[in-house]
């Protein structure tokens, strides 16, 4: 989400605040049933060797249709992901007039996603899936949904002092009709789609439009320009972007950690933990290192891991007498050794768009980040101080049933690790049966999830969810153009050359490079799924293992993530910690410089990746 939209959560306006509340209940609801379904499908399969057959299709269709209501919230409270830290630099008029420019875009986008939605749903009519399934139940969600959308944007943009609304209408007006009259008057001097598109794309992710409209856009630049393809095959690719079984794991994963949280697990966990190792020297940080590795491995959501640790941790850093800048630069360098953990959701998406086993990227991804976490527990002790003996660390309410809370943990860790290896169930079923468990452990055993908590954690969850799926769905049709072009097989033919001419070491370095770069500049899975599908085959024609290459990205993508000054992940740690971003630079450089070399030993080192996969016969 924007820095400022953390900051502020600010809620809908008065006109459309009951449409929000709709919104909110559509896209929980659909994910509830999804969850459901999952579920049934798991049991009927399992218990009575009926598999229904109809099951996959449904739970595909009601999570794009929860994605894009899910997003549509996220809109109408301003939580969409977005560089700010260029048009901060503006001076205030020319500020406020970009600003109006992309909130008049995001309108223009959800409206062209909305409309050619809903006309595909009515071109589709009469035809159904492989299970016989309408195939309209697909569209009409999704363009719904981003109906929605329209409707938040459209109040955004009219929210705004009428003068900038005008310097904004006027701003894209000129733009718009700068290139009509330059492609009229000398067409042959005009930049070429793809040259617009680059230029259109940075343009607007600068400027600070979030970034799955500034991914949409993008690909919209190039359907526009060229004029060949009908608007509906841009809703199309967006729904197939997110129409698979597998990425039904992201939005489990992460309702999984909102429940972590709302049900008293996650207090219970880092209660014990600083009381086992709390009063030793750097203790709160070896905790807070510790609590994400244990977070990481069971949400799988990054941000509901740095809120549930940080709202604990970073109080107590401060009742310490800590510098919180310090803390909260931990808590993202945590994040960053907290990538490959699984069931971390970059590697599910990784593992979708590039075609690998997710299961072997989470077992390839445990040793590497077994490395970072001992770096970062070292460092920890070493530089670390020892508590004040006044014992103000200490949380300020005992909590109760600490080992219950933790041996329910361990056994939800247990329940994830046991189903991949057993194949019991594949991610998406494991994560299903990860959020019962986490319902049923709060309600029955700690007794601390009441219905009004669920159903926030399933909002909340169903929020988020849009927020990632819909910069996947984003992303996904901007793949499809880039495919369009050749530019994979453009890409491949040039590190190939590089790297014939100066051996796969450079390959290597360049990805890492590449990788840390763009996750500096997009979403995490944004950079993922645009240059996990490039690099990888070439990393393959290499004679690089493609699991040990997939762990290399996600660790660059999230050094890039958590990396100043562009870092949106860094801006998320540094508000939930409460801590201007100016205080966290120094101690975040040298943890991202220690995290950097372990990725460097990892990188070319193979068997710290390769190793655990190879034994488990991935």
């Amino acid at each position: 989400m924007s820095v400022a939209a953390i900051a502020e959560g600010r809620s809908a306006g008065r006109i459309t605040a009951p449409l929000v509340a709709v919104s909110d209940t559509i896209a929980a609801v659909l994910l509830a049933a999804d969850l459901v379904v999952v579920c049934v499908s798991v049991l009927a399969r399992f218990l009575f060797n009926a598999p229904v057959e109809w099951s996959d299709d449904v739970a595909r269709g009601l999570m794009v249709g929860s994605s894009f209501f899910g997003a549509a919230s996220a809109l109408a409270r301003s939580e969409n992901l977005g560089v700010a830290f260029f048009v901060d630099m503006l001076p205030p008029g020319v500020r406020r007039t970009v600003d109006a420019v992309g909130a008049l875009l995001v309108a223009i986008i959800s409206f062209y996603v909305a409309f050619n939605a809903l006309k595909m749903g009515w071109l589709t009519t009469g035809q159904t899936s492989g299970s016989g399934l309408p195939l309209e139940w697909t569209f009409y969600p999704m363009g719904v949904g981003a109906a929605f959308m329209t409707i938040f944007a459209l109040e955004t943009f009219g929210g705004r002092p009428l003068r900038d609304m005008i310097a904004g209408i006027v701003a894209a007006a000129v733009i718009a009709g700068l290139y009509l009259v330059w492609d009229a008057l000398a067409p042959a001097s005009v930049p070429s789609s793809q040259t617009l598109m680059l230029v259109g794309f940075f343009l607007t992710l600068f400027g600070g439009l979030p970034i799955g409209f500034a991914l949409a856009l993008a690909a919209l630049i190039f359907i526009w320009v060229e004029g060949t393809l009908p608007g509906v095959i841009f809703a199309q690719q967006m729904a197939r972007g997110i129409d698979n079984f597998v990425l039904l794991a992201i939005p489990f994963f992460i309702l999984v950690g909102y429940l972590m949280e709302a049900n008293g697990m996650s207090v219970r966990l880092i209660e014990l933990l600083q009381r086992a190792v709390g009063k030793m020297r750097g203790g709160l940080n070896v905790v807070m290192v510790l609590s994400m590795v244990l977070f990481s491995g069971i949400s799988g959501s990054k941000m509901a891991d740095v809120a549930a640790v940080g709202s604990v941790l970073i109080p107590a850093a401060r009742r310490s007498r800590q510098n919180p800048g310090g803390a909260v630069a931990l808590l993202a360098a945590s994040a960053v050794m907290a990538e490959t953990i699984p069931p971390c959701i970059n590697l599910i998406i990784l593992g979708f768009v590039a075609n690998l086993s997710i299961g072997g990227l989470f077992v390839a991804g445990m040793l590497p980040a077994a490395l970072m976490a001992l770096a970062l527990v070292a460092v920890s002790i070493i530089f670390g101080k020892r508590p004040a003996a006044s014992g103000e660390a200490e949380p300020r309410a005992a909590v109760s049933g600490l080992w219950t809370g933790a041996i329910a943990s361990f056994g939800l860790i247990f329940m994830i690790f046991f189903g991949f290896k057993s194949g019991f169930a594949t991610a998406t079923e494991i994560s299903a049966f990860a959020a019962v468990y986490a319902i049923a452990v709060g309600s029955l055993l700690f007794r601390e999830l009441g219905v009004k908590n669920l159903a926030h954690c399933f909002v909340q969850s169903a929020t988020r969810s849009g927020l990632v799926l819909f910069i996947v769905a984003a992303a996904q049709s901007l793949a499809f153009i880039l495919t369009l072009q050749q530019v994979p097989h453009e890409v491949g033919d040039f590190m190939l050359s590089i790297s014939g001419s100066h051996g796969v070491w450079l390959f290597m370095l360049l990805s890492i490079v590449v990788l840390v770069v763009m996750g500096s500049v997009l979403e995490g899975a944004a950079a993922l799924i645009i240059f996990g599908p490039l690099l990888l085959p070439v990393a393959v024609k290499l004679g690089i293992d493609p699991l040990h290459f997939g762990v290399v990205l996600v660790i660059s993508m999230g050094l890039g993530l958590f990396a100043p000054p562009l870092g949106l992940g860094l801006y998320g740690a540094c508000l939930i910690g409460n801590v201007p971003i100016e205080q966290t630079i120094k101690p975040i450089l040298g943890y991202l410089g220690l995290l950097l070399l372990c990725l460097l030993v990892i990188a070319f080192v193979p068997v710290i990746s390769t190793a655990l996969p190879h034994a488990m016969g991935y």
